[in-house]
């Protein structure tokens, strides 16, 4: 028998220590390891290996025998890894195809044996509450329908940030719906129809947003990125309209095997279950008439972490918790993100709440490349920005931040990776980045980004001016580097530089 693992309560937030959440699903079995239990945590391992234990579970109602060989197998492997990595607390879920299957209990028995844990068969509702949960983690501002694909079912959830309204699970999962329709795209498609007329509350998401979950739908987002030259290759947040969604699910599902494979970005191991996400998605669009599909890298696991925050850390702003780690881990004075926000806030005095989250945002992550060789620190910060896991802001929201650190070390020099994410923008959000990051670039300048200066120089506006002063201490901070660093963000702002120094 696999060695138990030394858990009392499942992840207790405020408890120090590694936490982990496995997903039994009908497609794959995946586990990732947090570093701690906060808003937005790091993660440490994610690895998901494609078992297939919903294969066949629709004809037979059995799990697949080779599947639950492979399920095992990993299962004891995640199990040696937990112990290694010396994770306090342990959440093991399973969903559709071992609640629908004959032997879905005896296979949890041994599954709760192979990793140590007790694996949570989950309903169907609970289900797809969890993953609504997982939607509004990553994406605070949600409204309207999420959906997420497994394997073996389709759950659909209102939701409204994290209020859900109405909730259903469907056995339109790719693997059962396969085996449901005998390989038939027509007979699946009056299949899905059939199953989504039944839910006479979808049309209440007319022309609102279906927020896409699961690695199926994901597979298809990253089509289409690679199909429309897509300067980003993040799928959280990619938005795709319901018309490119109608055109590419076409596509898809008539194409033969071969041709897939061939398709920019179409993932191998999906290829014979990709048409039956694409009918899917297809179907759902079209019964919902929503207007976009927003992908969610959260779904169910995130779904599950989220469950277990006190409301004080639900209640925080993921950018914002984000940003902040990051210059905890990677800026030389975290305390002066405070000071600069507070600096920075007269230059912007009309912002929209919204703006005024991304400059907070910047004022914490704006001095991260500061370890990186000074001809790289502008590329490097953008594409930290880039790369990194912040959630809660829209692609433009994220090039916007990128960019604004690029003139935070460059000033106004170009380049062509700068200018290819400035396609996504238009010429009023590509000014504020350059005002953001000359700020930036400013104060860093001034203070040596050390706490403690900044609030002796304040900066502002006055009759069409950018008023820096300098009295007291500060008098001996000016610099020929400071001048040219106030005149360039007077430019930008399309004002007149004035140095008081008193």
């Amino acid at each position: 028998m696999a060695e138990t693992l030394a858990m009392s309560e499942p992840l207790a937030f405020g408890a120090a220590g590694r936490v982990a959440v496995i997903d039994v699903g009908s497609n794959s079995v995946r586990m990732v390891v947090y570093d701690r239990t906060i808003r937005v945590p790091v993660v440490l391992f994610n690895e998901k290996v494609m078992c297939g234990l919903g294969r066949g579970v629709a004809s037979t109602g059995r799990l697949s025998a080779d599947g639950v060989a492979l399920a095992l197998a990993t299962l004891r492997r995640f199990a040696c890894l937990l112990r290694a990595m010396k994770v306090g607390a342990v959440e093991a879920v399973a969903t559709a195809a071992v609640r629908d299957a004959d032997n879905g209990v005896e296979f949890v028995a041994q599954a709760s044996a192979a990793c140590g844990r007790k694996v949570r068969i989950l309903s169907g509702q609970e289900e797809a509450r969890l993953s609504a949960l997982g939607v509004a983690a990553g994406i605070p501002d949600a409204r309207g329908l999420v959906g997420d694909l497994g394997g073996g079912s389709l759950e659909l959830v209102e939701i409204d940030g994290a209020t859900q309204g109405r909730r259903a699970t469907l056995p339109l999962g790719p693997l059962v719906l396969a085996d449901r329709a005998g390989g038939d795209l027509n007979v699946a498609k009056r299949l899905i129809d059939e199953a989504l007329a039944s839910l006479d509350w979808l049309g209440a998401a007319r022309g609102r947003a279906l927020y896409g979950v699961g690695g199926a739908w994901r597979a298809l987002g990253r089509i289409e990125m690679e199909l429309a030259g897509y300067p980003l290759h993040l799928l959280h947040q990619y938005v795709m309209e319901d018309a490119a969604v109608r055109m590419l699910c076409r596509r898809i599902t008539r194409m033969s095997h071969k041709s897939l494979e061939k398709l920019p970005g179409a993932p191998k191991r999906r290829t014979d279950t990709l048409p039956y996400a694409a009918l899917v998605l297809d179907r759902v669009v079209r019964a919902t008439k929503v207007e976009r599909v927003v992908l969610s890298s959260f779904g169910l696991r995130e779904g599950v972490l989220y469950d277990y925050m006190p409301g004080p850390v639900r209640a925080e702003d993921p950018l914002l918790a984000a940003c902040q780690l990051l210059s905890n881990r990677l800026g030389r004075f975290p305390d002066h993100a405070e000071e600069l926000a507070l600096w920075t806030a007269p230059l912007f005095a009309s912002e929209t709440g919204h703006r005024r989250r991304l400059r907070l945002a910047a004022c914490y992550i704006g001095d991260i490349g500061w370890r990186i060789h000074p001809d790289y620190r502008a590329e490097h910060s953008m594409e930290e920005v880039l790369r990194a896991p912040l959630v809660g802001l829209e692609h433009p929201e994220r090039a916007m931040l990128a960019l604004a650190l690029h003139a935070r070390y460059r000033g106004v020099q170009r380049s062509a990776a700068a200018d290819r994410l400035s396609l996504l923008l238009d010429p009023e959000q590509i000014n504020w980045c350059q005002g953001i990051g000359h700020a930036l670039r400013l104060a860093h300048t001034l203070s040596g980004a050390a706490p403690g200066i900044l609030d002796d120089c304040p900066i502002g506006v006055e009759a069409g001016a950018v008023v820096l002063r300098l009295a007291g201490r500060c008098r001996d901070l000016a610099s020929d580097e400071v001048t040219r660093r106030l005149e360039a963000l007077a430019r930008v702002l399309g004002m007149t530089p004035l140095m008081a120094v008193d």
